[in-house]
């Protein structure tokens, strides 16, 4: 389906497209929204249902700033980071000077979006790595998706129901692997350990690579 025109828009949705110009404005948006843990029923949203009901997961997320950026001259590019435990964790995907950057929102400080430093995919990736470890998860897998040609003919800007069909058809495509060192995965829970059980309660934003984030 073609991108929706502004006649197609609500007024609060032009608002958010019109004053959301970048990939880091866009991000400093999906922050500023509670992050929508689906108490009850599970959801996937659309941009239109995000703008009304003012929350995001991290897919939710993703869709709702491709939607925006997509009005703004960038391919709606998804990024699906798979992991051992099957939690995956699914971003927007962007370039800047023929670099890659991304935009997201997670429950994990760490797996926010990226600034465009990155010269390949991979690279993006592996800056995940160590955010990613918890308990139970690790990256073994990375996968791209331009929603044009994943689902041509499915609304998932504006649609008012849950768009399972994207969450499928992400699963469903192919994904590269990728492998964490073993010795950095240790390291890296180890050190998770720690910190949970010393702050419980708090968000782990230790990462090296904070200035790197968006």
């Amino acid at each position: 389906m073609e991108p929706p025109s502004r006649a197609e828009l609500t007024r609060a949705e032009r608002r958010v497209i019109d004053e959301q110009r970048t990939p880091r404005q866009v991000q400093r948006y999906l922050r500023s929204l509670p992050y929508n843990w689906c108490k009850g029923e599970r959801t996937i949203h659309s941009f239109r249902q995000v703008v009304r009901l003012g929350t995001a997961s991290c897919i939710e997320a993703a869709l709702a700033a491709a939607a925006i950026l997509e009005q703004h001259g960038h391919p709606p590019l998804l990024l699906d980071l798979e992991s051992v435990d099957k939690l995956d964790h699914v971003l927007f995907l962007y370039r800047a000077r023929g670099r890659w950057g991304s935009v997201a929102k997670s429950r994990d400080a760490g797996l926010h979006g990226r600034r465009p430093l990155y010269r390949s995919l991979r690279e993006l990736v592996r800056s995940y790595f160590d955010p990613y470890v918890d308990l139970s998860g690790r990256i073994v897998g990375y996968g791209v998706a331009d929603l044009r040609e994943l689902l041509p003919r499915y609304d998932w800007r504006l649609a008012e129901h849950n768009l399972w069909a994207v969450e499928r058809a992400l699963i469903a495509m192919p994904h590269l692997r990728i492998a964490m060192p073993e010795a950095r995965y240790r390291r890296a829970l180890a050190r998770y350990r720690a910190f949970r059980e010393r702050y419980p309660g708090r968000q782990a934003t230790y990462y090296a690579n904070r200035d790197e984030w968006l």
